[in-house]
């Protein structure tokens, strides 16, 4: 009945998070500010404490001048795990939620490696789901190391046209005695297919390569460059710093216009190339585009090594911790934190047209990470909610002890 009151009404609490005192890099430093988280978003900041309504439920915690920033994009994991080179009980196992946001990353994008066969897409996109449900922001690229890659719903097109978490295609192998040892003209096709899809969609559209120790080393991207009218933002190399010749042709071609990724290769990797370090500060001190440059962890994945006839000589694994232990390392050597954390926040959310992601900004995600005075990773928000605090980690997966 009209100008009726309801005389018991419901009361709609709005969980807020309180954010006070944070020293805030953006990824450029803003100085002291304070952040109002609500809905998994930052709906505001400033640098004075907003005044609340009494009537709102708000959590605050005071970070007493502790540097916060955007939460890290680690765009090369192997969701379902990788490995399998020698032999079945090889087979890593998935990657588990504490596992990824103990690191600092908020974001992955998952792929299949070398065994694209009896790990699958459909199982890909599963565990992507699975990690979205326990609060964490997650993607993933179809096919695999192989040509003709393998699809969900018959063409890469369409798995990223059709397929909401699918946002490219990759790891493609080149210059590696594992790959299918695709021609120029399956490789641009591919990329044609991404591209087109990316722009029907305004997903990434990318091809995402494994490099190898090959000779070749990025000889066949260098070829698609020249050939056709593909963009060259559509060719993503990584693993570029795993040996010293590889990893100057990958300077070289980031002067063309592609993204190109380091993997933090834990530090007794043995195989003869850069660690993501030292790449990081040859790359800058030859002065290539900053802009350009990304680094990931390969979590879950295999690191292993091969004599020259493509026999197993070791195997390790790799961590989504590399991440947070590339930060420190890098910090270590006196870099300026604003240069070196776009490599892992901003420059990956652009290459991967990932809106909200890796900046700190009014209306963008709450995936935010606090670093000590260690520069250790003290507390992580991922979407709104804390998973790591006071060096504590608060949310585990279902499956985890």
């Amino acid at each position: 009945m009209a100008g009726s009151v309801n005389p018991n009404p419901i009361r709609i609490l709005q969980m807020f998070e309180l954010i006070t005192n944070a020293s805030v890099y953006a990824p450029e430093p803003l100085g002291i500010r304070h952040l109002l988280i609500c809905a998994g978003k930052i709906a505001w900041i400033g640098e004075q404490v907003p005044q609340l309504d009494d009537s709102l439920e708000v959590e605050v915690t005071d970070l007493d001048g502790a540097r916060l920033l955007p939460g890290f994009i680690d765009a090369h994991t192997h969701l379902t795990g990788g490995g399998g080179e020698a032999g079945p009980s090889t087979r890593a196992p998935s990657l588990a939620l504490s596992q990824i946001t103990r690191a600092g990353v908020t974001s992955v994008v998952g792929l299949l490696g070398t065994d694209d066969l009896t790990r699958t897409p459909q199982d890909l996109v599963t565990q992507a789901m699975g990690l979205r449900e326990e609060g964490l922001s997650a993607w993933c690229y179809t096919g695999g190391y192989h040509v003709p890659v393998v699809t969900l719903t018959g063409s890469v097109r369409s798995d990223i046209v059709n397929l909401e978490p699918v946002i490219g295609v990759g790891e493609v192998a080149l210059s590696d005695h594992r790959s299918s040892q695709p021609t120029r003209d399956e490789i641009l096709r591919l990329a044609s297919e991404a591209h087109v899809a990316g722009l029907m969609t305004g997903k990434a559209g990318i091809v995402h390569f494994h490099l190898g120790d090959g000779e070749r080393g990025l000889a066949m991207i260098r070829e698609c460059l020249e050939l056709a009218e593909i963009p060259p933002r559509v060719f993503n190399p990584t693993h570029v710093n795993r040996n010293k010749p590889l990893f100057e042709e990958a300077c070289e071609l980031s002067g063309r216009g592609c993204n190109v990724d380091l993997t933090a290769f834990p530090a007794d990797s043995s195989d003869e190339g850069w660690s993501a370090e030292d790449a990081v500060e040859r790359y800058l001190e030859q002065g290539f585009d900053r802009g350009k440059l990304t680094i990931s962890s390969d979590g879950g994945g295999c690191l292993p090594r091969f004599d020259a006839q493509g026999q197993l000589l070791k195997m390790g694994f790799a961590s989504c911790q590399a991440m947070a232990d590339c930060f420190t390392n890098l910090l270590a050597r006196d870099l300026p934190l604003e240069t070196i954390l776009p490599f892992m926040t901003s420059n990956v959310a652009q290459l991967l047209k990932l809106p909200g992601k890796g900046r700190i900004a009014r209306g963008g995600d709450a995936d935010l990470v606090v670093v000590d005075r260690h520069n250790r990773i003290d507390g992580v928000m991922a979407r709104g909610a804390w998973h790591v605090r006071d060096g504590r980690q608060l949310r585990s997966g279902l499956f985890e002890e």
